[in-house]
């Protein structure tokens, strides 16, 4: 990670965010945690790209991390509003041109705002993003018909109980979580800083549901997948072998977006910038010369 930083927050439409800055380089990076209602401490190390002369901006989302909650929750709690707040923050603390980088459903709001913003992008950088979430349900429910017997039959009774509190049943889910969210068994406290702001705020379960596969929130419905098409600034998407959100996933993003390039990344999963690092950075590095060099 990069060690120096500023931080504070910054008032969108009556809320404070809570922003972190590495660097002063003259490419503004702006990074778009997961979730929804993540914060950025797991992404923290993408700040190493400040050494590349780079500007790397991290924030956390209404109602996740640092930041406050919104009055009306429900309203904050929308695709729509998160990409204006998305390009407030672009306006007060990149104000020009920016590099977006989303992270899971971070990659979907990132999507979601090169739709109607593209003109403010440099480039786009869809890491393990989705633009179905009906599809990548699918996709998940098909890699949970691979688990063991034993754990998928105690997932499924546990989602007809609506009830995943158990031990049995968190045990069973974390052996989905090791094969395809993040392959080592134990979280670094920055990772777990993320964990605990979902457990502890209220937008993941309103948007999302109880669980990474069980997505029954505000977003299980948005498929912006025919949007995508009319995307034409230079896009990477990234996305782990065994991913969650899965290569298929990716593939669709892949096939929708005209000369867009996509790396599978071998031996890793939703946090393969973790998992395989050095095949991410170079991945993310040469994509980031290649649109920004003089």
């Amino acid at each position: 990670m990069f060690d120096n930083y500023k931080d504070g927050f910054i008032n969108v439409f009556g809320v404070n965010l809570y922003y972190k800055i590495y660097g002063h380089g003259k490419n503004k990076m702006l990074i778009l945690h997961g979730g929804p209602g993540g914060s950025h401490d797991y992404l923290l190390p993408l700040s190493s790209f400040a050494r590349e002369n780079n500007t790397v901006i991290f924030y956390d989302q209404c109602g996740c991390g640092k930041s406050e909650e919104a009055k009306d929750l429900q309203n904050c709690a929308r695709l729509e509003y998160y990409v204006e707040e998305v390009e407030e923050v672009r306006k007060k603390l990149a104000k020009d041109k920016i590099i977006l980088l989303g992270h899971s459903w971070g990659g979907l709001l990132a999507l979601a705002y090169a739709i109607k913003y593209q003109n403010n992008l440099k480039g786009l950088i869809v890491s393990s993003g989705l633009s179905s979430v009906p599809l990548t349900v699918k996709e998940m429910r098909r890699l949970i018909e691979k688990l063991p017997e034993q754990t998928k039959n105690t997932i499924y009774e546990c989602e007809r109980n609506n009830d995943f509190s158990s031990e049995k049943c968190t045990k069973a889910v974390n052996e989905f979580y090791i094969r395809h969210l993040f392959m080592f068994h134990r979280f670094p406290d920055f990772v777990q800083n993320t964990f605990n702001s979902i457990s502890n705020r209220k937008i993941y379960k309103i948007m999302n549901g109880p669980t990474e596969f069980e997505i029954t929130g505000s977003i299980k419905d948005i498929d912006i997948t025919n949007d995508i098409k009319n995307i034409n600034i230079p896009t990477l998407i990234l996305v782990g072998e065994h991913d969650e959100v899965t290569p298929r996933v990716a593939q669709v993003i892949h096939d929708n977006i005209k000369n867009s390039l996509l790396y599978v990344i071998p031996n890793s999963s939703h946090l393969n910038f973790l998992e395989n690092p050095r095949y991410y950075y170079n991945a993310v590095s040469n994509f980031l010369k290649s649109i920004t060099s003089p």
